[in-house]
C-alpha cells in the first residue's frame, strides 16, 4: 500500500465533543427530559482564579484615583480601528454601561450587570448590542494594567459613570463589588423566539395590550434591551411606543419620572449609526470566523467606521452638543416639530421640520459639518405621551432637579442588580439609604441564643410550623440579584405576609408566638424565624437517631414596611415550591422545571437540591399539611424513608388526574402514598435517582443528615454578606 495514501483524509481522527459545531448534545437526543445543567453552572472547574481568591482582597489594594483618572483620559484618545466619534468615546462607554445593566429584570432577578455577562453569549451577540464588542476591547488596555483589582463587570459599569462625569454630570455615586463569571449564563430564559427581532405579538397574550408582555421578559423582541426605536414591530407610532416603554421600564422596577431621566439622560450623549447598508456588516462575534477574534459586525466591503458606522441603522445625534451633559435634549424635543424619515441604512427615525443650521451637531469627523439630529420613536414618546410630556416639561424647566433625577436614576440602574449595600466596597459608595436596595437595621447580637431556643422548643408550634415558616421566609432569596431571604423578617409584611404559597393564616398564627419570644428575649424576629426552624430539624434529627446542632449566626435585623418596597416585592412572589410540594396555577412549563429554576436561584446544587427536597417531606412541611410525597410512616423523623420508597422497584406509579400520582403495592396493588411530579422525578430521572440512591442506601442515614443540614444551613444564611 501506498505510505502516501489518504484515501481516510476528510474523516475527522477525534471525537467530536457535545458543544463542537457538528457534534449533538444529550439534551438534543432527548429534549423532553428534564435538563438539569442549570444547577451545575459557574462550576469552579471553570473560574481560573482558584477558590483561594477573594475579589474583595483585591479591591482593597485597587487605586480607585488612578482608575480613574487612566479611564477619563482613553475616553478621549481615538483609535484608528476604531475612531471615537467627535474624539470621545463617552456615548459609547454609557452604552456599553447601560447595556450591561439593562438586561436586568425584576421577576426573577436574572440579566444586569453584576457578572459581567456582557463578554458571554448570548450577549455578546446581540443585535442591540451591536459594536459593544468595540468597547469591551477599547477597556482591555486599563483592565491588564489593574488585573485582579477590577472586576470586568465593575469595569464595564464604572466605564459609564466615568464617561458622565467627563462630560459633566455630577453622578451619586458607584460601588464596587461585582465578581466575574467565566462561562454564559445558561439559566436566564430570554424568549422562545428562534431568530433575533421576531415579531413581538410572540411575547404577548394579548397583542393589544403592552401588560401581556410574557414573564419574565422585559424587552419586547428577543435580541433588544428594551424596545424597538422605529416603534412597535418597526412601525412608528409614539403612543404605542410610551405603552411598550412604560411596561419593559415598570419591570426594572422604574416610575415614570425615572423612565424619561434615563430616556433623555442616555440621549442627552452620544449618537446612533446607520450611515451604510447593514447587508455590509459581516456576522455578531459568536458567529464571526476565527481571524476576527472576538470582534463582530466588521465592515470589509465599505468604510463602515466613524461617520459610516452602522449599529443600529438609525443616524444621527440627540442633541446640538453629544458630549456635553446639558439640558439640549429637551430643548430639540420640545421646541421643534418632528416628521418622519429613514436614515441612510433604512430605518424610521424622526427629523425636525425646521431647525437652524448652529443648532445642528457636527459630524463625528469634521467640525465644518453640521449634520441633522434624530429622535426614535421612544423618545418621541417622551413629547406625546401625556404624562410622558408633563415630566419633561418639568426637567426642562428645572435642568439640575433633572441631572439629579437621573443621576438617582443612573445609580439605580446600574447598581440594581448589586444587592444589598453590604456588598458595596469603595469610596464613592453613598451614605443614603434606598429603599430599593432593601435595606435592613443592624440586628442584636448579645441575646442568649439557647434561651431563645428553649422558649421555642416550649411554645406549643409544631415541627411543621417552625420549619415551615423559616424555609418560608428563606426561600425568597434569589442569587441573581441578591435580593430576599430571611434577614430582615419581611415575611412579616405586606406583601409577603398575604402571598398564598405563605399559607397566611397559619403564618400570622406562627408569627405571634415568634414575636413574642423576640420581644422577651432581644433577639429580631428574623433570628428567631431562622433559630425555629433549626430547632424544627434539630427535632427531627433527634426523631431519627442522631444528634446535632444546627449551625445558627445570629445578628438578622427586622425591616419596617417603611423599608420595604412593597411594590417590587410583589414580582418575587412565589408560583412554585418543590420544597414544600406545591404550586400555585398550571404552566407552560412543568413543575420540576419550576422546581429547578427555584433552587438555581436560591444557589443549591442539584445533590442540594435532593437532600432538601427528601428531608422537607418526611418532616411534614408540605404547604396546605397535602400527605404527598410524604413516603414514611414516622413523620417528624429526618429519616431517608423519601429515598427508599421512590426508588423501591417493588412499587409503582400510576397517574390519578390533577397532576397526582398513586404509588401502589405491585403485591397486592394496594395504594400506598401518594405523589406529584415534584416527588416523581427523583425516581425517573437518571441523574437525580443517582442522587436518591446514595440516601437510599444502607449506610446512607448519616450521610443525609449532615449533608439536609448543611444545605438546609446554607439556605438560611444565603442572605447573611455581613458573614460571609
Amino acid at each position: 500500500m501506498d505510505g502516501n495514501d489518504m484515501s481516510g483524509a476528510g474523516k475527522c481522527p477525534v471525537m467530536h465533543g457535545g458543544m463542537t459545531s457538528i457534534g449533538r448534545t444529550v439534551m438534543e437526543w432527548w429534549p423532553n427530559a428534564l435538563n438539569l445543567d442549570i444547577l451545575s453552572q459557574h462550576d469552579t472547574k471553570t473560574d481560573p482564579m482558584g477558590k483561594d481568591f477573594d475579589y474583595r482582597i483585591e479591591l482593597e489594594t485597587l487605586d480607585v484615583t488612578a482608575l480613574k483618572r487612566d479611564m477619563t483620559a482613553i475616553m478621549t484618545e481615538s483609535k484608528a480601528w476604531w475612531p471615537a466619534d467627535w474624539g470621545h468615546y463617552g456615548g459609547l462607554m454609557i452604552r456599553l454601561a447601560w447595556h450591561a445593566a439593562g438586561s436586568y429584570r425584576l421577576f426573577d432577578g436574572r440579566g444586569g450587570g453584576g457578572t459581567g455577562n456582557q463578554r458571554f453569549a448570548p450577549l455578546n451577540s446581540w443585535p442591540d448590542n451591536g459594536n459593544l464588542d468595540k468597547a469591551r476591547r477599547l477597556l482591555w488596555p486599563i483592565k491588564k494594567k489593574y488585573g485582579n483589582k477590577v472586576s470586568w463587570a465593575d469595569l464595564y459599569i464604572l466605564a459609564g459613570n466615568v464617561a458622565y462625569e467627563s462630560m459633566g454630570l455630577k453622578t451619586f455615586g458607584f460601588a464596587f463589588g461585582r465578581k466575574d463569571i467565566w462561562a454564559p449564563e445558561r439559566d436566564v430564559y430570554w424568549g422562545s423566539e428562534k431568530e433575533w427581532l421576531a415579531e413581538s405579538v410572540q411575547r404577548y397574550a394579548n397583542a393589544e395590550d403592552p401588560a401581556s408582555l410574557e414573564a419574565p421578559l422585559g424587552a419586547v423582541h428577543m435580541g433588544l434591551i428594551y424596545v424597538n426605536p422605529q416603534g412597535r414591530d418597526g412601525k412608528p407610532d409614539p403612543l404605542k411606543s410610551a405603552q411598550d416603554v412604560r411596561v419593559t421600564f415598570a419591570r426594572m422596577a422604574m416610575n415614570d419620572e425615572e423612565t424619561v431621566a434615563l430616556t433623555a439622560g442616555g440621549h442627552t450623549v452620544g449618537k446612533a449609526h446607520g450611515n451604510g447598508l447593514e447587508s455590509n456588516l459581516g456576522p455578531a462575534p459568536e458567529a464571526a470566523p476565527i481571524e476576527e477574534q472576538g470582534f463582530g459586525w466588521m465592515n470589509h466591503k465599505t468604510r463602515g467606521i466613524g461617520r459610516d458606522a452602522v449599529t443600529s441603522g438609525l443616524e444621527g445625534a440627540w442633541t446640538t452638543h453629544p458630549t456635553k451633559w446639558d439640558n439640549g435634549y429637551f430643548d430639540l424635543l420640545l421646541n421643534h416639530d418632528w416628521e418622519l424619515k429613514k436614515s441612510p441604512a433604512g430605518a424610521w427615525q424622526w427629523q425636525p421640520v425646521d431647525i437652524k443650521e448652529e443648532d445642528m451637531p457636527v459630524d463625528v469627523e469634521d467640525p465644518s459639518i453640521r449634520c441633522m439630529p434624530i429622535m426614535t420613536d421612544a423618545d418621541m414618546a417622551m413629547k406625546m405621551d401625556p404624562e410622558y410630556r408633563k415630566i419633561s416639561e418639568r426637567f426642562y424647566n428645572d435642568f439640575e432637579y433633572f441631572s439629579e433625577t437621573f443621576a438617582r436614576a443612573w445609580f439605580k440602574l446600574t447598581h440594581r442588580d448589586l444587592g444589598p449595600k453590604a456588598r458595596y466596597f469603595g469610596p464613592e459608595v453613598p451614605a443614603e439609604d434606598l429603599i430599593w436596595q432593601d435595606p435592613v437595621p443592624a440586628g442584636n447580637t448579645g441575646y442568649d441564643v439557647d434561651a431563645v431556643k428553649a422558649k421555642i422548643a416550649a411554645s406549643g408550634l409544631s415541627m411543621s410550623d417552625m420549619v415551615s415558616t423559616a424555609w418560608d421566609s428563606a426561600r425568597t432569596y434569589r442569587g441573581s440579584d441578591m435580593r430576599g431571604g430571611a434577614n430582615g423578617a419581611r415575611i412579616r409584611l405586606a406583601p409577603q405576609k398575604d402571598w398564598e404559597g405563605n399559607e397566611p393564616a397559619r403564618l400570622a398564627r406562627v408569627l405571634k408566638v415568634l414575636e413574642g419570644i423576640a420581644a422577651g428575649t432581644g433577639a429580631s424576629v428574623a433570628d428567631v424565624i431562622v433559630l425555629a426552624g433549626n430547632v424544627g430539624v434539630e427535632q427531627a434529627v433527634k426523631a431519627a437517631g442522631f444528634n446535632v446542632t444546627v449551625p445558627f449566626a445570629p445578628g438578622r435585623g427586622d425591616a419596617t414596611a417603611e423599608m420595604t418596597d412593597a411594590d417590587s416585592f410583589d414580582a418575587m412572589e412565589p408560583v412554585n415550591d418543590g420544597y414544600r410540594n406545591w404550586q400555585k396555577a398550571d404552566y407552560d412549563v412543568s413543575p420540576e422545571e419550576l422546581m429547578l429554576d427555584r433552587s438555581q436561584l436560591l444557589g443549591l446544587t442539584a445533590p442540594e437540591m435532593t437532600v432538601l427536597v427528601g428531608g422537607m417531606r418526611v418532616m411534614g412541611t408540605n404547604h396546605g399539611g397535602t400527605k404527598h410525597g410524604v413516603f414514611t410512616d414516622k413523620v417528624g423523623a429526618l429519616t431517608t424513608d423519601f429515598f427508599v420508597n421512590v426508588t423501591d422497584s417493588e412499587n409503582y406509579w400510576r397517574p390519578s388526574g390533577n397532576g397526582i400520582y398513586e404509588i401502589r403495592d405491585r403485591k397486592t396493588d394496594a395504594v400506598k402514598w401518594t405523589a406529584t411530579r415534584m416527588d416523581l422525578v427523583f425516581g425517573s430521572n437518571s441523574i437525580l435517582r443517582a442522587y436518591s440512591e446514595v440516601y437510599a442506601q444502607d449506610d446512607g442515614k448519616e450521610k443525609f443528615v449532615k449533608d439536609f443540614v448543611a444545605a438546609w444551613t446554607k439556605v438560611m444564611n444565603a442572605d447573611r454578606f455581613d458573614i460571609a
